[in-house]
């Protein structure tokens, strides 16, 4: 079998996504103009102001605004993976993916970030880059496995399936790492690990590299798996205990230390 090898200058993947991702461009100009104004809220539009109770109107206009925050939210992110995987260089691509994940976190109504601490942020805390740890990664189908249900607080359980098993990152890492497809309806791999710096430098929890679902896809070079771990990032629950995440199995702990990508908050 052949062991991964380090990744060609460029980014495969498909071209980068268009469009300011902060307009909602998938709405008609007058229904937009009525979501932005507050004048449509859903079928409370076509009744009387009379028929909907004075009381619930805070409660339907932060749940709206909740809403749509949290598209926007995963519309910005899946429009910076497409630019990441467009860039030439792959330097260059993670100075972009950090200038504007420090930018969501600290400006965006979704942000981790507890509210009171967001105006004080210079930035989440990185290690320099590092170009040995960026791989194209062969895989092969996992083994036959039961799937992993993981407790997420008010969203109920997660399943985890063991989808994909690495070729090759042994020598470099100490170890191969599972990518999951998750159950339900969406799918997208996943892929959480933990390394030797886990509780000291880095989340206790571990981190993640891949969540496909939500638009954290660095691509592929041909049949192989891009892993930048540069890229790897915290789960939301490093920064604010109100999250609640799946965090890096058992089969994805890394005996030695991989320190690229963002350490634990406070480094």
């Amino acid at each position: 079998m052949r062991e991964a090898t380090p990744m060609a200058a460029g980014w495969a993947g498909g071209p980068p996504l268009r469009g300011d991702s902060r307009h909602l461009d998938a709405d008609p100009p007058r229904t937009r103009r009525a979501i932005m104004s507050g004048t449509l809220r859903g079928a409370a539009a076509a009744q009387p102001a009379s028929a909907v109770p004075p009381t619930s109107a805070p409660a339907v206009d932060s749940a709206h605004r909740d809403a749509l925050s949290l598209a926007d939210w995963r519309r910005e992110v899946s429009a910076l993976y497409a630019r990441v995987r467009a860039q030439a260089d792959p330097r260059a691509a993670w100075t972009l993916w950090r200038a504007t994940r420090d930018a969501l976190f600290a400006e965006h109504p979704q942000s981790p970030l507890p509210a009171t601490a967001r105006h004080r942020s210079r930035g989440l805390p990185h290690y320099a880059y590092d170009p040995a740890l960026r791989f194209a990664v062969r895989t092969e189908p996992h083994p036959p496995a039961q799937p992993l249900e993981v407790p997420v607080g008010a969203d109920g359980r997660l399943v985890l399936l063991p989808a994909l098993r690495t070729v090759g990152l042994a020598r470099a890492l100490g170890g191969e790492l599972t990518v999951y497809s998750l159950g339900g309806y969406g799918g997208g791999l996943f892929l959480p690990f933990r390394d030797a710096t886990a509780g000291k430098d880095t989340y206790g929890g571990g981190r993640y590299l891949l969540d496909t679902i939500k638009g954290a896809d660095l691509g592929s070079e041909g049949a192989r798996l891009a892993l930048d771990f540069n890229f790897a990032y915290n789960p939301s629950c490093a920064y604010n205990a109100r999250w609640t995440c799946p965090l890096a199995p058992a089969a994805n702990a890394l005996p030695r230390p991989v320190r690229a990508g963002e350490r634990a908050p406070g480094r």
